[in-house]
C-alpha cells in the first residue's frame, strides 16, 4: 500500500470515527453511532496492518482472536452495573498499548523531536494506565471509594511530576515508565467516588492523548488523527461535565474534601436516624400516589446498586395507567460515569422523550404533584445551595426540595459521598423508604395496585 492511498483511507477511517461522534451526542442514534465508531476504527486498524504487511503473521492472528474472544466474553459478561469500572479498564487498557508501542518503537541515539514524542507517550500511557486502575478498583469497591489524601499528598504529585519531566529531558524511559506509573496512582487515588464520572471522561482523554503523540513518535498520522479525536472528545465532555458541577478541573482533582478530614481509609458516615417529622404523613402515601398526576423520577447510583431500574419503569407505567404524566430528571453526574443513568434507563425501554437534563426539569419541581427519588443524595442535597466550603457547594442540584411531595427511596439518611448532610430527610414534605430501592418500590407499586 502506497502513503497516498494509506494516508487517503485514514482520513476517511478518521471522518467515519467522526462521524460516529457526531451521532453519540443524540440519544436516538447513540447506538448506530457507536457502531460507527467501531467501524471507523476497525478500517484504521487494517489499513495499519496492510500498511506494516502484518497480516501473513501468525503471531498478530493468534493476538487478534485472543483479544475478539476476550472482548466478546466481557460485553456478554459484564453488567451495567459494573459498566463504569469496564469503561476504566478499557481507558487504562488503551494508554497501556499507546506506551508499549511508544517504548518498542523508539530507536536510541541522538535526541530526536520523535524520540521526544515517544518519551512524553510513554509517560502519559503509564500513567492513563494506572489511573485508570485505580479507577476502576475504586468503582469496583476493592479500593476506598472516598477520598484517600496522604500525607503531604501534593508535594508527593508535585515531585513526581518533577522527575518525570526530568525523566524525559535525560531520556530514561524505565525510570520514567516507573514514575508514570506511580504519579497516575497518587493522581487517581485522590479523588473520591462523588467526582469519578469527571475522573473517567478524563482519562478517556489522556488515552486519546497517548495514541496521538505515540503516533507522532512512529510518523503515523492516522493514529496521531484517531488520538487526537478522542483525546478532544474526552476533554470537552470532562469540561462539560465540570460546569455541570459548577467547579473547575482542578478543584475536582485536587481538593482535599470532605472525606479528607479523617483516615484515608475511613468508613463513610454512620446512618443518620430517620428523621419523625419525615415519617409523619407516611399513612396518607397511598392517597398521596393515587392522586399524584405529574410525577418527576430521580435516579441515583443507588439505583443502579440496587438494580432497581426495572422496578422504576414497572411502576412508572402504573403511574400512567392511572393517568399520571411521568418524567425522569437526569443529574449531569448521577452514577459513576457519564450518561449512566440513560442508558440503564433505556436498557428497560424508558421512553427517551421521558428523560430530562437538570436545566430542562428543574423549573418544573416546584409545581409537580410527587417526586420519587431511588438511590440519589449529592444531586438533590439543597446545602449546595447554602454550605460553603463544603465539596457540593454551587453545584447545581435537582430541585427536589420545592416539590409537593417527596418520596425517598434511599438505603439509609447518610451523607452522600460528599459527606454533607441532606435537608431533605428532615422536611415535613419528604416520607422516607428507607432499605432495598427493588423492595422500596414493590411496596409503592402495592399501594398503587
Amino acid at each position: 500500500m502506497t502513503e497516498k492511498m494509506y494516508f487517503t483511507l485514514g482520513v476517511v477511517a478518521v471522518l467515519i470515527v467522526l462521524a460516529g461522534i457526531v451521532l453519540m451526542s443524540r440519544v436516538r442514534s447513540a447506538r448506530a453511532g457507536n457502531a460507527l465508531g467501531a467501524v471507523g476504527l476497525a478500517l484504521a486498524v487494517v489499513l495499519m496492518l496492510l500498511k506494516q504487511q502484518l497480516l501473513s503473521s501468525g503471531a498478530l492472528w493468534t493476538a487478534l482472536v485472543v483479544g475478539l474472544l476476550l472482548g466478546a466474553w466481557l460485553a456478554a459478561r459484564v453488567s451495567m452495573l459494573a459498566m463504569p469500572q469496564m469503561v476504566a479498564l478499557l481507558n487504562g487498557l488503551g494508554g497501556l498499548a499507546s506506551a508499549l508501542v511508544a517504548y518498542s518503537t523508539r530507536k536510541p541515539g541522538e535526541a530526536s523531536f520523535e524520540e521526544y514524542a515517544g518519551l512524553l507517550a510513554l509517560a502519559i500511557g503509564m500513567m492513563t494506565f494506572s489511573g485508570s486502575m485505580a479507577a476502576a478498583g475504586k468503582l469496583a469497591r476493592l479500593l476506598p471509594q472516598r477520598q484517600v489524601v496522604l500525607p503531604g499528598h501534593s508535594v508527593i504529585s508535585s515531585g513526581l511530576l518533577l522527575l518525570l519531566l526530568l525523566s524525559i529531558v535525560w531520556r530514561q524511559p524505565e525510570a520514567l515508565a516507573i514514575l508514570a506509573l506511580l504519579f497516575g496512582w497518587v493522581f487517581a487515588i485522590r479523588v473520591g467516588g462523588a467526582d469519578m464520572p469527571i475522573t473517567i471522561s478524563l482519562l478517556n482523554s489522556t488515552s486519546g492523548v497517548a495514541g496521538g503523540v505515540a503516533g507522532i513518535a512512529i510518523g503515523d498520522p492516522v493514529l496521531t488523527c484517531i488520538g487526537a479525536v478522542v483525546g478532544a472528545s474526552g476533554l470537552l465532555l470532562t469540561q462539560i461535565m465540570c460546569r455541570a458541577m459548577n467547579r473547575s478541573l482542578l478543584n475536582i482533582l485536587f481538593s482535599k474534601g470532605a472525606a479528607a478530614k479523617g483516615s484515608a481509609n475511613s468508613a463513610p458516615p454512620a446512618p443518620a436516624e430517620a428523621p419523625a417529622a419525615a415519617e409523619a404523613p407516611a399513612a396518607d402515601l397511598p392517597a398521596i400516589l393515587r392522586s399524584a398526576r405529574d410525577v418527576i423520577i430521580v435516579p441515583g447510583y443507588g439505583m443502579a446498586l440496587a438494580q432497581a431500574q426495572s422496578a422504576v419503569k414497572t411502576l412508572a407505567d402504573r403511574f400512567a395507567e392511572l393517568g399520571a404524566k411521568v418524567r425522569y430528571a437526569i443529574h449531569p453526574v448521577a452514577g459513576r460515569m457519564p450518561g449512566h443513568m440513560n442508558v440503564l434507563l433505556c436498557e428497560v425501554d424508558v421512553p427517551y422523550e421521558q428523560l430530562y437534563e437538570l436545566d430542562d426539569i428543574n423549573p418544573d419541581f416546584a409545581t409537580c404533584d410527587l417526586v420519587l427519588v431511588i438511590g440519589a443524595n449529592d444531586t438533590i442535597n439543597p446545602a449546595a445551595n447554602t454550605a460553603e466550603g463544603t465539596p457540593i457547594y454551587g453545584m447545581p442540584v435537582l430541585a427536589v426540595a420545592e416539590a409537593k411531595w417527596t418520596v425517598v427511596c434511599n438505603l439509609d439518611t447518610g451523607p452522600g459521598y460528599a459527606g454533607v448532610p441532606n435537608a431533605i430527610y428532615n422536611s415535613p414534605k419528604t416520607i422516607l423508604r428507607l432499605g432495598d430501592a427493588k423492595e422500596s418500590l414493590a411496596q409503592l407499586l402495592q399501594m398503587l395496585s
